[in-house]
């Protein structure tokens, strides 16, 4: 698995550099001086699931850094590393998976792993399913939302559907514990793509908005709270 470590510190680096690998040695490390050079190596980064930030660092800081990674490959796991724990909310403007304190790391930072790697084993798990379109094995971390569609179900992918006769209950126990929360009976949305919950109102990443009724929103909006709790 390949990680990114940039701090203008080079002592910090080889210190985070040190944790990582007596955590685990089978990563490719590649550490970086500054958020300009790591912003130049988008070609790494593309390859890489987690990326080790520094904020404040001359140039172009963590924060930023962050923004341009996450423009461009959502999917790759941001920490943000810092001595100063005011940083905190900025981090979650710019979608970093954690927030770790440099005087903490030793204590934190296996934690921080074991979490990214569980979430990792999610996105790349894969379930297949007998649809008109014949049998396709489809990524969990792919699926943004099923909904049904007069007798069929569809399954809206990043790149396309795909059309089921089955039963969204049916569905819906195929999918439990895999991120996955009902809105009402023609719904059923993956977690990872929400957007927001507000005034009975569900915006998904993508724009789209679903109206939740009020029997189910406290409900959807616990297990939406118990979800992005977990990530």
């Amino acid at each position: 698995m390949k990680i990114a470590i940039c701090d203008d510190q080079r002592s910090d680096r080889e210190a985070l550099r040190a944790m990582l690998e007596s955590y685990g040695n089978n990563f490719e490390i590649r550490e970086y001086g500054s958020g300009g050079s790591l912003c130049e190596d988008m070609g790494f980064i593309q390859e890489c699931r987690v990326v080790f930030l520094d904020i404040n660092m001359d140039g172009m800081d963590g924060l930023e850094a962050a923004r341009q990674i996450k423009t461009e490959y959502p999917k790759v796991h941001i920490v943000l590393v810092t001595a100063y724990v005011n940083y905190a909310l900025d981090g979650y403007k710019v979608k970093a998976s954690r927030f770790l304190l440099k005087d903490d790391l030793e204590k934190t930072l296996p934690e921080c792993m074991d979490d990214i790697l569980k979430e990792i084993q999610q996105e790349e798990r894969v379930v297949e399913f007998n649809f008109v379109e014949g049998n396709v094995p489809i990524r969990i971390d792919d699926i943004i939302y099923i909904e049904t569609s007069r007798h069929k179900n569809i399954f809206y992918t990043k790149n396309q559907t795909f059309s089921i006769y089955r039963k969204m209950d049916e569905l819906e126990r195929d999918l439990k514990g895999m991120g996955f929360v009902r809105i009402h009976q023609s719904f059923l949305i993956n977690m990872k793509y929400i957007g927001k919950i507000s005034s009975y109102v569900m915006t998904l990443t993508t724009g789209k908005q679903i109206s939740v009724p009020k029997s189910r929103y406290p409900d959807v909006k616990r297990q939406y709270t118990l979800f992005k709790g977990a990530e």
